[in-house]
């Protein structure tokens, strides 16, 4: 059931819709892991590596949002519920228990490396079937790589 009609061939909206609907379990499941972290990170740089962590996980959250919505107003419903994600995230778990400092850089060089590879996908899939959507993927893209250059830059 389509409530809100799309602009797009019915091809072009698969494509689409699936681009959106996998950055959308990508990036909640982002949030969930970097909060995963924050809450347990220990050691020297605890601080600031805490309040790195709350950067990612509101620009997540933010993103996520964005996704939903564009989804939307193409006529696809977003699923963001935590058995969707659960099941179509490639994001590595974040370990139950404290974490110490090195080790939650290095999660979340790995975590926002694996997210930017699949958004740049996203942004080449979407570039002719949808370069709204694909503009969209451009500027989550520029961020997260943003995030992980500061993470890369505190694990050298």
């Amino acid at each position: 059931m389509y409530v809100v009609k799309s602009p797009l061939a019915d091809a072009d909206l698969k494509t689409v819709s699936e681009a959106l609907q996998g950055a959308l379990v990508d990036l909640v499941d982002l949030s969930l892991v970097a909060k995963q972290i924050h809450w347990n990170v220990v050691g020297p740089r605890f601080r600031s590596i805490h309040l790195q962590l709350d950067e990612v996980v509101g620009s997540a959250r933010t993103h996520s949002d964005t996704v939903a919505e564009r989804a939307s107003a193409l006529g696809v419903s977003p699923d963001g519920r935590a058995a969707t994600v659960a099941a179509g995230s490639g994001i590595a778990t974040a370990d139950a228990g404290w974490i110490k400092d090195t080790e939650a850089v290095g999660a979340m060089v790995e975590a926002l490396g694996a997210v930017i590879t699949w958004m740049r996908e996203r942004v080449e899939a979407t570039g002719e079937p949808d370069p709204v959507s694909q503009d969209i993927f451009i500027g989550i893209t520029a961020d997260l790589e943003k995030h992980h250059w500061m993470f890369q830059a505190e694990h050298a």
